[in-house]
């Protein structure tokens, strides 16, 4: 695979999974303010997104899950970090099932839980027009984030989901990360789990993590970033870098 994003030379070993709308270079706003003495952060693009735009699928759970591992063995880290932002957050937790001994932590960003999304056929219906849709993939946007953020900011955010994704990959990943139940084994594993949500997003809510997360590692601990929905890294960069360093530093 194709090199990553890669920020710092610290030697906390790091690597990120972005969601649905994003790709590597979607972390920008948070990139621009890690630390990068004590981090090294390597961002990834799953298949069909970013630099990897032309590469077909599987789009699944299981082959991002791959690829992260792949990647690790390529910059030569046998334990890592993960971070995962929305279908991200579900992909990292498939990381842990098959290679629980090389996770050091986890953290979820405003994450898909492990189980999936119970979406009736209203909303899967609107979720599934969006590969065709750039007005549905706005209008997800700005739901997701409480409908309280400029139109310019909503369409820099879906204009930037249609440049780095390709379409098939974009439907693709949709019944893997909204159906999948990738629950089975994960129960009870211990790795460190930091669970993060915005107090703005009225669908991945705190309610939400207590029932799904929390439920399923004994280690977990639940974060809401103020002034946040859906997209911690562009809303509020600050104070996310601030948590997750925070998180990752507490564990030594």
């Amino acid at each position: 695979m194709r090199n990553p994003y890669l920020v710092g030379k610290g030697p906390h070993h790091v690597i990120v999974v972005h969601g649905w709308f994003g790709s590597a270079s979607a972390w920008e706003p948070l990139a621009r303010v890690l630390d990068t003495e004590r981090f090294t952060y390597a961002f990834m693009d799953c298949r069909g997104y970013g630099e990897r735009r032309s590469e077909t699928g599987p789009f699944t759970m299981q082959a991002i899950a791959d690829d992260v591992l792949a990647l690790a063995d390529t910059l030569g880290w046998s334990e890592f970090h993960l971070i995962g932002h929305s279908m991200g957050g579900k992909a990292i937790q498939q990381v842990l099932h098959r290679a629980p001994q090389r996770v050091s932590s986890l953290i979820a960003v405003t994450p898909v839980p492990a189980s999936g999304v119970p979406f009736d056929d209203s909303t899967w219906a609107l979720f599934e027009s969006a590969a065709n849709s750039p007005e549905a993939r706005a209008g997800i946007i700005n739901h997701s984030t409480g409908n309280r953020l400029s139109a310019h900011w909503v369409q820099q955010i879906a204009q930037h989901s249609l440049e780095h994704s390709s379409h098939e990959a974009f439907a693709g990943y949709l019944p893997s990360w909204v159906r999948g139940d990738i629950s089975q084994g994960l129960q009870g594993l211990t790795q460190p789990t930091l669970v993060i949500v915005g107090e703005h997003d009225p669908g991945l809510t705190a309610e939400v993590m207590q029932v799904t997360y929390l439920q399923l590692y004994p280690n977990a601990q639940l974060h809401t970033i103020a002034n946040a929905g859906h997209y911690p890294m562009d809303e509020t960069p600050v104070a996310l870098a601030t948590v997750i360093e925070a998180f990752i530093a507490g564990l030594d």
